[in-house]
């Protein structure tokens, strides 16, 4: 990706950040988070904990910034990210923060994010 496309990402309305993410990760059948000794993770407006997930590493190496400066981006299957992380995410009580852009996501349940993720895979 060139800087000018990953910029006119960013800017994007959060909602279509997500739509984006979504027709990504199944087009690249991959996730992104960073990583450094354990995920970076914030917290939503209550308090609760929420993991970071971004569709390309451009992306995700952008939000390493103030706290997540040590974080680098770390690649996740897709399949392993649907069928392994968001049930175990669901039972720990932890919420998906979906293409921060170091001023606002989509924080969204697991469930949705799973279905649409395999209404995109349907429509693949």
């Amino acid at each position: 990706m060139n800087s000018k496309e990953v910029e006119a990402v960013l800017t994007l309305q959060a909602f279509k950040r997500y739509e984006y993410f979504i027709k990504k990760s199944v087009d690249y059948e991959e996730v992104w988070g960073l990583y450094n000794d354990g995920w970076a993770m914030s917290k939503d407006d209550n308090g609760c904990p929420l993991v970071n997930f971004w569709p390309k590493k451009e992306f995700a190496q952008k939000c390493a910034v103030e706290e997540w400066k040590e974080y680098h981006a770390k690649k996740i299957d897709l399949y392993e990210f649907m069928n392994e992380w968001l049930p175990g995410m669901k039972s720990d009580g932890i919420k998906p923060s979906i293409f921060w852009n170091n001023v606002d996501s989509v924080v969204v349940d697991t469930e949705r994010l799973k279905k649409d993720l395999d209404e995109e895979l349907e429509n693949y």
